[in-house]
């Protein structure tokens, strides 16, 4: 704001896991997650819900899902859990901000080469999970940016409440 005088965007995107069986989770396991995951999103809904509501932006907060958000798999309940509540507040905020002009979207990745992934490789799974994937790769940070650049940009000013799948069909022909 000090800068620019103004925010048109706004991108949560802060994201971390713990892989390891539902039995074998304590309560920080899950909670760790969730503050990350969840709660981030939530701040980050409401400083820049607010700031663009102050200042009369016609602005658009952009939410990090996941395809995990719509599909089950084991040992990552807490992830599960929070970025299936990152989809439901995507699409509660655009219906309360939507009257100051205010959109806000989402966009749920499939499996991005990230450090995220680190547990998966070092575990020899990563051509498991790059064959979630129709074209059998693991998606790059590159091609996800991407998504989210149009998301922030006039083009994409119809899209509002929705979150854009950006998953080589993963969710959709699994």
């Amino acid at each position: 704001m000090d800068t620019y005088g103004k925010i048109d965007v706004m991108f949560n995107n802060a994201g971390t896991g713990v892989n390891k069986p539902l039995l074998q989770h304590e309560p920080e396991d899950y909670d760790k997650v969730v503050k990350v995951n969840q709660y981030g999103v939530y701040y980050g809904i409401l400083a820049a819900g607010r700031k663009m509501q102050q200042i009369g932006s016609k602005g658009v907060i952009i939410n990090t899902a996941s395809v995990y958000a719509y599909v089950g798999t084991p040992g990552v309940i807490g992830y599960h859990a929070a970025k299936g509540a990152v989809r439901i507040m995507t699409q509660a905020a655009a219906l309360e901000l939507a009257p100051y002009g205010i959109r806000v979207v989402g966009v749920a990745p499939g499996g991005v080469d990230t450090q995220m992934l680190q547990g998966y490789k070092d575990a020899g799974l990563e051509d498991v999970m790059a064959r979630k994937h129709m074209r059998r790769r693991l998606l790059t940070p590159e091609q996800i940016a991407n998504v989210v650049a149009f998301l922030a940009s006039d083009e994409s000013d119809v899209i509002n409440g929705s979150i854009v799948m950006a998953d080589d069909g993963l969710v959709e022909f699994r």
